[in-house]
């Protein structure tokens, strides 16, 4: 059950409410053994919420379904519905909307990056004696050097800055003539390492090779964000063997990928065994969004895939993992969503949060851990304010409270509402991958022909959104708009940036990495430019303790 009350109890109150012995468990003679665990957080790219195979899925998974049977599987586990979003949660514990990150991804050719006034987890890890560590996809914005990861808590870096590319290449075109390499070591372009390895092998040896390095008496804190299984659909030929009876090419090569996914996570578990790390360890393991039905993802009996704000794009797979945990072999169903791993980690740890520090996340360990209510109550999914908006969308649907024309969604105890234009919307069963034609989908097609904008589900009682609910309880809607609202007052501008030619990799040597050059934003413009400057500079300076409303909010 999760945290709150049932449908006759709802209010507006409860809205508000170089290598060390294999399997020693330590590393130096004369050391005593860590107290802080060593923090392994493990990011699939894409991966759907039947792809696993205690979820139903054909793709055997045996891997990840020993480590979730052994450890607590998170069924009610939330995050956002694409990679930088949920990147940029799970590193600051803050809601896109304070971040400035509420619309889409982070372009490679965009000058912006997650905002350098954002305290990180490996930072705030660090300053507890944690060595930090990140090998795979970065994807939260590279055009200063300052936006490195490097330069935001890790001590060393492998792995690729943007959000796709070539497995075995690690080049991305953006477009045409905007080609570029794309696989680092720490701040430099990792030329030696071009040896055709197919990624997910080449960062699980990485990762081999760090703990194999590392003392483990000394906490570490690993960050393994894995490129599987985001398109381009590759994988090495032996993993397609055994699935063959799948007649769905995509499908075919991503059962593929997810196979060699299992496999690595395998090794990486060995290999915390073998060094000494495993006794006092904490995995985590969770996708990044929901699966991509056109790129061999499926999601049923969900509604939605990656990109929507139905349950099918961002209600994640996801567990922990750890013989620190209490309740291990158990389900969590309480609520818990990826900002709340910044707190839970700082805490276990035995580190500080500032007291002025705003997070959006909460400690949810003795939720996991020992099966006790959530902190949470409620997930602000999100607020788009220049996302297509809905041709139907007016105040007047929400009531005078609210723009339904703007894309939004938030779950409040059993209740979630959709605003706007919420995504991709139909239920893709497995069916629908046995078809020989990628032109024949089996899909439940639905009709958009009502003009709605404004959804409201029991997500608890229909965890599938069939049964819209919204002109059955127009109070909880208000209420759940109410809360939107509130909610948008403390949000900052959006950042969002046009496109910059000098992101162009022809002018870094054939590599994607910084071109932003600190010279040139010195430069103080002409003073037509200045006055401009200060003008939208005073329009825009958000205020989030006050509330105070700018130009890009949504209802200013």
């Amino acid at each position: 059950m999760l945290a709150g009350g049932g449908l006759a109890g709802f209010s507006v109150l409860s809205l508000l409410t170089s290598g060390y012995l294999a399997g020693e468990p330590g590393g130096a003679e004369g050391e005593p053994p860590a107290s802080q665990p060593h923090l392994v957080f493990i990011l699939a790219d894409d991966q759907g919420f039947r792809d696993v195979g205690y979820h139903g899925s054909e793709i055997r998974t045996p891997t990840l379904d020993k480590l979730a049977a052994e450890g607590v599987k998170l069924e009610n586990y939330y995050v956002q519905p694409m990679c930088t979003p949920s990147r940029s949660q799970f590193i600051t514990g803050k809601y896109q909307i304070h971040t400035g990150l509420q619309h889409s991804v982070i372009r490679p050719t965009q000058p912006n990056c997650l905002p350098l006034d954002n305290a990180t987890l490996p930072q705030k890890l660090k300053e507890v004696g944690y060595s930090t560590h990140m090998v795979g996809k970065w994807h939260l914005g590279f055009y200063r050097r300052e936006c490195m990861p490097t330069q935001r808590g890790f001590d060393s870096f492998f792995g690729s800055l943007l959000g796709s590319g070539d497995y075995y290449t690690h080049y991305k075109c953006d477009s045409p003539r905007m080609c570029g390499y794309d696989l680092y070591e720490n701040d430099n372009a990792a030329w030696e390492h071009d040896n055709g390895m197919y990624s997910t092998q080449m960062y699980t040896q990485r990762v081999q090779q760090i703990l194999a390095s590392h003392n483990p008496r000394k906490p570490i804190f690993l960050y393994i964000a894995y490129q599987a299984v985001h398109s381009p659909l590759q994988a090495p030929g032996k993993y397609y063997e055994r699935y063959r009876s799948i007649n769905n090419i995509n499908r075919r090569r991503y059962a593929a990928m997810l196979a060699c996914l299992d496999e690595a996570i395998h090794n990486v578990t060995f290999a915390l065994k073998k060094y000494g790390y495993y006794n006092n360890s904490v995995i985590i393991y969770s996708s990044d969004n929901g699966g991509q039905p056109t790129a061999g993802g499926n999601n049923w009996p969900l509604r939605g895939s990656k990109g929507s704000y139905w349950e099918g794009g961002i209600r994640a797979v996801g567990f922990v993992h750890s013989p620190l945990l209490k309740n291990k072999g158990s389900m969590c169903t309480e609520l818990i969503h990826i900002t709340d791993w910044f707190p839970t980690l700082i805490t276990l740890a035995e580190g500080q949060i500032d007291e002025d520090t705003q997070l959006d996340g909460y400690d949810v360990w003795e939720t996991i851990s020992e099966g006790r209510r959530s902190p949470r109550v409620d997930i602000l999914h999100n607020i788009d304010p220049i996302y297509t908006k809905a041709k139907n969308g007016s105040w007047a649907a929400g009531f005078g409270i609210w723009n339904t024309a703007i894309q939004s969604a938030i779950r409040v105890n059993h209740w979630k509402l959709l605003t706007g234009n919420p995504g991709y919307s139909d239920w893709v069963p497995p069916q629908s991958f046995s078809n020989v034609g990628s032109s024949r989908w089996h899909n439940e097609r639905v009709s958009w022909t009502t003009g709605k904008t404004v959804w409201l589900f029991n997500i608890t009682a229909d965890p599938y959104e069939r049964v819209d609910l919204s002109s059955r309880y127009p109070e909880v809607v208000k209420q759940l708009l109410r809360r939107l609202s509130q909610f948008n007052k403390t949000a900052v501008p959006v950042r969002y940036p046009a496109k910059d030619p000098r992101s162009n990799p022809n002018f870094n040597g054939g590599v994607w990495g910084p071109w932003f050059k600190e010279d040139e934003r010195k430069k103080k413009p002409n003073k037509k430019g200045a006055d401009k400057q200060k003008q939208n500079k005073t329009k825009t300076k958000p205020n989030r303790k006050k509330g105070h409303s700018v130009d890009c909010f949504v209802g200013g």
